[in-house]
């Protein structure tokens, strides 16, 4: 089983990158889970001072990200940058063990938001995390208020999930074997 730890950079209920990660567990395919971090606007702000004996709610994010086969991300673009909640939640994950040369895809729900995704990146490849390609997308929700039923249904969208879920396994699978066949970034 490939477990998949989601995590939405907006920390608003109704978001459409959280409704989108919702739409993508709906959609799982056979030998993946995806389980959600919520708790990404709960942490306290990023010391350095903390990074060797760090709080407990950062024991806990840490723990999810090593307990998780690959990080699943979705992240709206604020002031054409990450949002500062999630900004600061990579940030306490810099120094950590768990967290370089994890395979992460990166799910966008508005095309719009192409500086965040720039920064994200540039952000994610500091960390050393590996970026599947094949198993980031990006659809438009923008000004949508779509259940993530509905874009589960969506002929345009589901395929897109479903492709790049099963990408993200494929290349989850093929590196736990020691046979990874498509290419990180």
């Amino acid at each position: 089983m490939v477990r998949l730890l989601a995590v939405s950079g907006s920390l608003r209920e109704a978001s459409s990158n959280s409704v989108l990660l919702r739409a993508a567990e709906v959609l799982c395919p056979k030998g993946l889970s995806i389980a959600h971090y919520h708790e990404v606007g709960q942490l306290p702000h990023f010391n350095p001072d903390f990074t060797e004996t760090p709080p407990e709610s950062i024991m806990g994010l840490r723990f999810s990200i090593a307990h998780a086969d690959g990080v699943l991300i979705s992240c709206p673009e604020y002031a054409r940058g990450i949002p500062g909640s999630f900004k600061n939640m990579l940030d306490w994950l810099v120094s950590s063990e768990e967290f370089p040369g994890k395979p992460v895809a990166l799910f966008n729900a508005s095309p719009r938001a192409s500086h965040a995704q720039a920064a994200l990146r540039l952000v994610l490849e500091t960390m050393s995390a590996c970026i599947v390609e094949e198993a980031s997308i990006s659809v438009n929700l923008l000004s949508t208020e779509l259940s993530a039923e509905t874009i589960a249904n969506d002929p345009t969208i589901r395929p897109l999930i479903v492709s790049a879920l099963e990408a993200f396994k494929q290349q989850i699978d093929g590196k736990k074997s020691g046979l990874s066949s498509q290419r990180f970034r």
